[in-house]
């Protein structure tokens, strides 16, 4: 019987799998971050965002040499798999398939309240329900389709949550008011630890970008490529948003919708529209990132052993795991109308730094192993980035509320008890 990791259909390109991964990371929180950050840095959490993409470049350049690495899909899990062996991958695949459940969930009803800005109807509770089922339904068929299908819209989505903020930066920096850039001075040192989980965490979501790697026409180069040219977008772009908003709105911190009304403020009543309506775009296009690569995880994992074996069928026509994407679906359709997400989302953040300290862990071990691989990429210094960035993410860590390490904890001894299940046929 031919191994099921072998009947996917590769045919994303490189700049679709860029645009993928730009469209991962930029959600809603970059209409939320500039007040955000005001609140915790004022000023100065300009050039904090400008660290913060640095920082992340750390994270960023651990998974672009470990995708260099691999042509199989799974991400996080088949690093820490291959580097530690099946529990610890397990554990890692686990975490990070929890996050995106959680993600799509919080995602639909964040969809809905951004649609009720500019269409009252979604704002009771039929206009709700009526966009968080039409928007999973939508998003999970598209990517039952085919991954093609899926990474084109993914792309049209992009292009799309981008253009508005291209606007506000091109025409807000006409109207920055300079003068007040001789305010910043030090931040608060008790705001610190907070602003660097808030800001840290505005770039999260490229780690999902290796989960497809099975469907990618050359994912050992494109993957790294696009990793790299996303995080030089989004750091440029993050920080030109930052300052357009300081620069034009006064009283940023205390916004709702910061963006929104710094357009309205220096563009006018039409441009606070599109930057609405683009907020609504950008959920949903992360949103169909969270479609396209949480059900890898959990095909790459049923794979393994682990799970139903149903979830890692591929649809004879689709080349999809249709059975993966249609589960996720249903979950997080579940959770999105019961309103459990809540407590789900607050694994996200302890959960991502379960991937983030495993895969750059098992990185120190896959640099000695594949040493010898011409065409990997190479990062300068050879272990230095990966434990420079284990120390940022043991850093975040140590960050966490009490409340995100037990939610964590919870989950661990979960997935502990789901790997004690594991088909027998496919152990090692």
């Amino acid at each position: 019987m031919k191994h099921p990791r072998n009947t996917l259909k590769r045919v994303v390109t490189r700049w679709q799998i860029v645009g993928l991964a730009i469209n991962d990371v930029v959600g809603s929180g970059i209409y939320l971050l500039p007040a955000a950050a005001a609140a915790l840095l004022g000023w100065a959490s300009i050039w904090a965002v400008l660290v913060a993409g640095l920082a992340v470049a750390l994270l960023v350049l651990c998974y672009a040499q470990a995708a260099s690495y691999f042509d199989q899909p799974g991400g996080s899990y088949l690093y820490a798999r291959e580097a530690f062996g099946s529990f610890i991958g397990f554990e890692c695949g686990w975490m990070t398939w929890l996050t995106r459940i959680a993600s799509a969930a919080a995602l639909s009803n964040g969809l809905a309240q951004a649609v009720a800005h500019f269409w009252p109807f979604a704002g009771g509770r039929a206009g709700q329900l009526l966009i968080i089922v039409a928007s999973l339904a939508l998003l999970t068929w598209i990517n039952v389709m085919g991954v093609k299908a899926a990474a084109r819209t993914g792309v049209a989505f992009v292009l799309v949550k981008l253009l508005p903020l291209a606007m506000f930066i091109l025409i807000g920096l006409f109207y920055v008011d300079w003068s007040a850039m001789q305010a910043i001075g030090l931040p608060p040192v008790h705001n610190l630890g907070e602003a660097a989980l808030l800001l840290l965490f505005a770039y999260a979501g490229f780690e999902n970008t290796p989960a497809a790697a099975g469907e990618y026409k050359n994912p050992q180069r494109d993957v790294p490529f696009a990793l790299i040219a996303m995080i030089i977008v989004i750091t440029v772009m993050y920080t030109l948003v930052q300052l357009v908003a300081l620069g034009t709105l006064p009283g940023v911190a205390e916004s709702a919708s910061p963006l929104a009304e710094a357009a309205g403020a220096f563009a006018g009543n039409w441009a606070a529209l599109i930057l609405t309506v683009g907020a609504a775009v950008s959920i949903m296009g992360t949103n169909n990132n969270t479609m396209l690569f949480g059900p890898r995880y959990v095909y790459a994992l049923s794979v393994d052993g682990y799970g139903p074996q149903a979830l890692a069928r591929i649809h004879p026509r689709f080349r999809t795991p249709a059975v993966a994407i249609i589960s996720q679906g249903v979950i997080a359709l579940a959770l999105a109308l019961s309103g459990t997400f809540v407590q789900l989302a607050l694994l996200s953040i302890v959960a991502r730094l379960t991937t983030y300290i495993t895969t750059t862990a098992a990185l120190l071990i896959l640099q000695r192993r594949y040493a010898h691989k011409a065409d990997a990429l190479r990062l300068p210094g050879g272990p230095v980035i990966p434990v420079l960035a284990l120390l940022l993410s043991l850093g975040l860590l140590a960050s966490a509320t009490v409340n995100n390490l037990l939610a964590a904890l919870v989950a661990l001894v979960v997935g502990a008890v789901i790997y004690g299940f594991r088909r027998e046929q496919s152990k090692d």
